[in-house]
């Protein structure tokens, strides 16, 4: 029987990390002890000398495109910690959702998050849970705020909604790729990826939303 191979993820935020290799040899351990433990195979993916506050990382990318359905030869990805791949709950829960969608494991070993397992997928389930009702706070927030410029005699129009990392890093791929907004929209839907706010994508707001991703590149 062929043993599955998972992409091993390793990331530190400071060349002094790298050259030392404390940290990466850290991760690397626990992750092969997992691994092991598993019955499974490693391929190795590092990022040295950048943060987890963007998706955005030339390893990471690598790793994900390697995922893709039309690609795949590994299983998923494991992380020695959560903050390794990412330090946002809602980057989080977008690769959650991916992961599903395209049928593929994400394992963070510090949170017990392994979604090849019945208990791992139901903390990823709560994790991603707990993303939606912050996006809904949010939603309710902004719309308080408006309602109580409106009640000071303020013209106000939409506030849009923060974009997550990976949304972001995930509508400049399919823009980059020469889809129109329409294209993306329902690529966007098919993935499972919502708007900040939790609804569908449409033309409009994938127009929108690039035009907020340009003006602040």
């Amino acid at each position: 029987m062929t043993r599955p191979t998972m992409i091993g993820y390793l990331r530190v935020s400071t060349e002094e990390q790298a050259s030392s290799g404390l940290g990466l040899d850290a991760q690397r351990e626990t992750i092969q002890r997992y691994a092991d433990s598993h019955g499974w195979d490693v391929v190795w993916y590092e990022d040295t000398g950048v943060s987890a506050k963007s998706l955005d990382r030339p390893a990471l990318q690598a790793a994900l495109e390697r995922l893709h359905p039309k690609r795949r030869d590994v299983a998923g990805i494991v992380v020695a910690k959560l903050d390794r791949l990412s330090r946002s709950v809602h980057d989080f829960s977008g690769l959650l959702a991916l992961s599903q969608k395209r049928g593929w494991s994400v394992v963070a070993i510090d949170l017990g998050v392994d979604t090849s397992t019945p208990t791992g997928k139901l903390v990823a389930n709560v994790m991603m849970s707990v993303a939606e009702w912050e996006r809904e706070i949010i939603g309710q927030r902004t719309s308080a705020a408006m309602q109580a410029a409106k009640r000071r005699g303020k013209n106000v129009g939409r506030v849009a909604a923060p974009l997550p990392d990976s949304t972001a890093t995930r509508l400049r791929a399919l823009r980059a790729e020469g889809n129109g907004p329409a294209k993306i929209a329902a690529a966007l839907n098919a993935e499972g990826v919502t708007t900040p706010l939790g609804s569908k994508w449409y033309q409009s707001t994938v127009t929108s939303a690039l035009a907020r991703l340009s003006a602040a590149a």
